[in-house]
């Protein structure tokens, strides 16, 4: 796709079209949502970013590729993640443009078919943006409001064929911690032990969680800043599996659309309580460092889980914070 990231605005559809099938499936977060087709993906999504963020450069960290576990099981996926960044020239999706650098991290799925792209999922944070341009929307999050890094090993690119054993082995791993999950869940307890997370964890992992939730670092900071008011603070959880989940090396990435519906109990994302199952899209990207998971990169599209609330944080930013003030 470099022939596509160095277009200019008036060629990068047709450097869209010669990479991606006619009937080439994209999928975006709010507001952007699924559109089809080369034309309708550049005019409502690259266009106004390019013309937004000028200068705009892929900052690629992790790059890998395996086949699809579940339906389709030839199929090949590729997983791209890292930070778009460029010059925040002119307003864009109604942040105001501060003339400075920005970061806008993404993780992007592609399916191939053939030498085309036949589908893609590309999960940006919007609202790393908006705490970048002054415009903080939580101001109460759990963990920490940092532009991501990449792997801490720096060696997340991979272009070069690896022993498929070194995957299988980063598969089992993930669903070795799963199976842990769906014993927690069935168990009722929201407040876990961190001998349980250690199991499949180092115990000085890092996790990278989207603005509004924010990242933190070792077992007990984690249970703490996230897994401890995720758990408590959502019910009714429905989990509905992944479009894909591929892994290459000691690297491993999923997405659902959606991953799971939920409730919010109250308090998450500074929430009142909802009656509203509302839908959490979500992407996990993992990196495995021997026998146990040492990092995690997690993206959910949080403007649609507010949408379903009520709430646009695109049309009113301190939307949330007008809902503490209400409950405070």
């Amino acid at each position: 796709m470099n022939a596509f990231d160095s277009a200019n605005i008036d060629t990068l559809q047709d450097a869209l079209t010669q990479y991606t099938t006619a009937d080439y499936h994209w999928r975006g977060l709010h507001p952007f949502y699924e559109q089809r087709g080369a034309e309708s993906v550049a005019n409502i999504f690259w266009k106004p970013l390019k013309k937004s963020l000028t200068s705009l450069q892929r900052r690629e960290d992790i790059f890998f590729a395996g086949q699809n576990i579940y339906a389709n099981h030839d199929a090949v996926w590729t997983c791209s993640m890292g930070h778009f960044l460029g010059l925040f020239d002119q307003d864009w999706l109604g942040i105001p443009a501060t003339r400075k650098m920005v970061f806008l991290p993404y993780a992007e799925f592609h399916r191939l078919d053939g030498d085309k792209i036949a589908e893609t999922a590309l999960f940006i944070d919007i609202i790393r943006v908006m705490q970048q341009a002054g415009i903080d929307p939580f101001p109460h999050q759990t963990a920490s409001a940092i532009i991501q890094p990449g792997p801490r090993t720096h060696d997340g690119i991979l272009h070069e064929a690896h022993a498929p054993e070194t995957a299988q082995a980063t598969l089992d791993l993930l669903e070795a911690m799963v199976a842990d999950l769906s014993t927690l869940n069935r168990s009722g307890n929201n407040r876990p032990p961190p001998e349980l997370l250690a199991k499949t964890w180092h115990n000085d992992m890092l996790w990278y969680g989207p603005a509004g939730i924010g990242s933190t670092y070792t077992i007990p900071r984690y249970q703490e800043q996230h897994q401890y008011p995720f758990r408590e603070q959502l019910g009714d959880k429905v989990f509905n599996g992944h479009v894909t989940r591929i892994a290459e090396s000691n690297y491993a990435g999923w997405f659902g659309w959606p991953n799971l519906n939920n409730r919010n109990l109250g308090g998450f994302l500074g929430l009142p309580q909802s009656d509203v199952l509302a839908e959490m899209r979500v992407v996990d990207i993992y990196r495995r460092e021997g026998d146990k998971l040492a990092e995690n990169w997690v993206f959910i599209d949080i403007l649609y889980y507010l949408i379903q609330h009520g709430i646009d944080l695109l049309k009113n930013p301190n939307a949330v914070k007008e809902l503490y003030g209400a409950q405070s």
